[in-house]
C-alpha cells in the first residue's frame, strides 16, 4: 500500500470515529481518466481531504497545491512529497508550482487547487486568481469547479480546533470544462461557477446553527462571519505580516538547532 492510500484510509477512519456526514453529490463529473483540474472554494483547513476522497471508489489521487512552509516541516515535508504534492511559494515565485502541476497534468494526473489563493474568513468565495484557469488553458486539461460546505465547522482559519461529532460536510461537484478567452474574465466565470455550486450546497445542508453558534455561517446567510469587506481587510493585514516576516526571515536566517536542522515556523 502506497502511502498516499494509506494516509487517505486514515482520513476516512477519522471521519468515521467522528461520524462525520460527508454528502459527495455530482462526483460522475470528475473523469475516470486522463489530466483534470479540480479547483475548489476554501473554507477551512482540511478542505483537500473533503475535495480529494469524499467521492466514492474508485478514487483518483490528487495532487494539491500547497502552502511551501508546510513543507519546511521534515516528516510533514517528506510525507506530503511522497504523495505527490506541490508546494507554492505564495508569497515569493509561484513558477515552480505551477511547472510541477503542468508536469503532473501532462502526465495524466490530476490537480488540487483553492483558486481564491487562502481561505475565506467570511466563508463566501474571494475573487479569484488566474493561475487555474492559465494552468488549463496552457494543458488543456478540464477544470471541476468544487463546493465544500460544513468543513470550517471542524478546522478555520483564526478560530479554534472545533472536532465534532455528527457535522455534515457536503462536497459538490460541477461540470467539467476547458476555460477560453481572457484569464481574467474566464477566472471570474469560474468563481461564480463555484459560487452557485456553494448556494446549492448551503441550501441543502441539513443542519442550522444552534443560538450563539452562528459563526459559522455568511453574514448574508444570516450568520456572524465577518463580511467579505471585512475578511479583506483582515486577510491584507496578514498577508503584509507574513511579508514582512519572510523578508526578515531572508536577510537574517534562523539559527541551526542542535540536531543542524532549521527551527520550524507553524503554518497558519
Amino acid at each position: 500500500m502506497d502511502l498516499y492510500t494509506f494516509t487517505a484510509g486514515g482520513f476516512r477512519a477519522a471521519w468515521r470515529v467522528l461520524a462525520l456526514d460527508v454528502r459527495s453529490r455530482g462526483h460522475a463529473n470528475i473523469p475516470d481518466h486522463g489530466p483534470v483540474i479540480l479547483a475548489s472554494n476554501h473554507v477551512g483547513y482540511l478542505d483537500f481531504c473533503f475535495v480529494a476522497l469524499a467521492a466514492p471508489s474508485p478514487r483518483r489521487q490528487v495532487r494539491f497545491l500547497a502552502r511551501h512552509d508546510i513543507f519546511d516541516k521534515p516528516l510533514v515535508g517528506a510525507a506530503l512529497r511522497r504523495m505527490g504534492q506541490i508546494p507554492v511559494d505564495v508569497h515569493g515565485d509561484p513558477a515552480p508550482a505551477m511547472r510541477a502541476a503542468e508536469e503532473r497534468l501532462r502526465a495524466g494526473e490530476i490537480i488540487g487547487m483553492h483558486p481564491e489563493g487562502t481561505i475565506s474568513p467570511s466563508f463566501v468565495p474571494r475573487a479569484g486568481r488566474t493561475g487555474t484557469v492559465r494552468l488549463a488553458q496552457l494543458t488543456g486539461a478540464p477544470i471541476v469547479p468544487v463546493a465544500v460546505w460544513g468543513s470550517q465547522r471542524l478546522l478555520t482559519k483564526g478560530l479554534p480546533v472545533r472536532l465534532r461529532r455528527n457535522i455534515p460536510v457536503v462536497v459538490r461537484y460541477g461540470q467539467p470544462h476547458v476555460p477560453t478567452g481572457d484569464p481574467g474574465e474566464a477566472t471570474r466565470r469560474l468563481m461564480g461557477e463555484i459560487t452557485d455550486l456553494l448556494g446549492v450546497a448551503q441550501a441543502e445542508y441539513p443542519q442550522q446553527p444552534a443560538p450563539g453558534d452562528e459563526w459559522w455561517l455568511p453574514h448574508h446567510l444570516g450568520g456572524t462571519a465577518p463580511t467579505p469587506e471585512e475578511a479583506e481587510e483582515r486577510i491584507r493585514r496578514q498577508v503584509e505580516e507574513r511579508r514582512r516576516r519572510a523578508l526578515a526571515e531572508r536577510e537574517d536566517p534562523p539559527a541551526a538547532d542542535e540536531t543542524g536542522g532549521s527551527e520550524g515556523r507553524a503554518a497558519s
